[in-house]
């Protein structure tokens, strides 16, 4: 039996970033590309939060709520 190895398949995005990053070399450059993803990011959430704020959606009580709320899975005791 014949063992080949799977060549991975890439989106046409990964493509992109593959070939746009493939230049960086130094650490300096490398960090610099990290800050770049994070402001995108950044951006990104930014604007949703805007959105969700105007709309009504979101609210100062909403944030005063968040300061208190326990989201943790409660788990039961295993004795």
């Amino acid at each position: 039996m014949e063992v080949t190895a799977r060549k991975p398949i890439f989106t046409p995005a990964q493509v992109e970033v593959l070939n746009a990053v493939a230049p960086l070399r130094t650490e300096e450059e490398i960090r610099g590309l990290r800050q770049a993803i994070s402001n995108y990011y950044f951006d990104l959430v930014n604007k949703e939060m805007d959105k969700l704020w105007e709309s009504g959606s979101w609210n100062e009580q909403k944030l005063k709520d968040l300061k208190t709320a326990h989201y943790r899975t409660q788990y039961k005791s295993q004795r």
